[in-house]
């Protein structure tokens, strides 16, 4: 097996393990009212084997991490070295970190022996920050990042973005399509509304204010026809964890070229190391 398909085959089971936790997301929300991404993962430990599934799902979680470092590091993507660029890998490393984060919990849930059963890594994040110097708006400054990358997120689905990263068989597919535009949609909504949560607790200096996914579903719900925008916004998540199945099916994987990381890095560096003549 060479580096290239040891590397699709990593990132691929990555976008499985993603999709697996936003679909028990969606069905805990949907059955319980209530979710969380840590509480979907806890689910599993109820299941025959359940331990065996939530360490494989660790370590499809680990190989997520590797590709997002991947496409944020080495511009797996090629994306265009500007600050649109530099923007997009900038979320890209920051998504890498979110799911550090939610390997770790798997495998100290399959592993090691939980004290708790949850816990809330919003308003965690939101309390480091704020203890910062600069602290509120260094806070707001990471709210702004979920709600742009929300909006981002909305983005890529309405305008058909993400078809430049499937292989070309899966670009014509009106199932895909509405799959993708679907879950992209509600994803990215809920991601904003969890991103002007967490700019409100930097506005009140109070890191209960930041608000999850699970607190965003809450709020849709207490809107007139919530009922209906929760049910909608719930089976939006379902339709996130297809889109991830489909990627990790279809997604364009290119193996990170570490040469190209290093240009990508310092460009100028590297272009005068070149016009250097070699030390003899």
């Amino acid at each position: 097996m060479n580096r290239r398909i040891g590397f699709q085959i990593l990132a691929r089971s990555g976008y499985v393990a993603r999709g697996i936790v936003f679909l028990l997301l969606a069905a805990l929300a949907l059955y319980t009212g209530t979710a969380t991404t840590k509480s979907a993962l806890d689910s599993l430990l109820d299941q025959p084997f359940g331990r065996l599934w939530l360490g494989l799902i660790g370590l499809g979680l680990v190989g997520f991490v590797a590709w997002r470092l991947a496409q944020s590091i080495a511009n797996a993507d090629n994306h265009e070295q500007d600050f649109k660029g530099y923007t997009v890998r900038a979320m890209l490393f920051g998504s890498a970190a979110v799911y550090i984060s939610l390997a770790y919990y798997s495998f100290d849930h399959a592993f090691g022996i939980a004290a708790a059963r949850s816990s809330d890594g919003e308003k965690d994040l939101a309390g480091w920050a704020m203890a910062q110097p600069f602290g509120r708006y260094f806070a707001a400054l990471i709210g702004s990042g979920f709600l742009v990358g929300g909006v981002v997120t909305v983005a890529k689905g309405v305008m058909g973005k993400y078809e430049r990263y499937l292989e070309p068989q899966a670009r014509g597919s009106t199932l895909i399509k509405i799959i993708c535009v679907y879950g992209l949609g509600a994803r990215g909504v809920l991601f904003a509304v969890a991103g002007v949560f967490f700019c409100y607790a930097a506005f009140t200096l109070d890191p209960q204010q930041a608000g999850s996914l699970a607190d965003a579903l809450i709020w849709l719900r207490q809107l007139p026809f919530g009922g209906i925008l929760y049910v909608l916004a719930a089976l939006g998540l379902f339709s996130f964890g297809g889109y991830n199945l489909i990627e990790a099916r279809y997604r364009l994987v290119h193996a990170p070229d570490l040469g190209d990381a290093r240009k990508a890095v310092s460009p100028n560096e590297q272009s005068g190391l070149e016009d250097c003549p070699p030390r003899r």
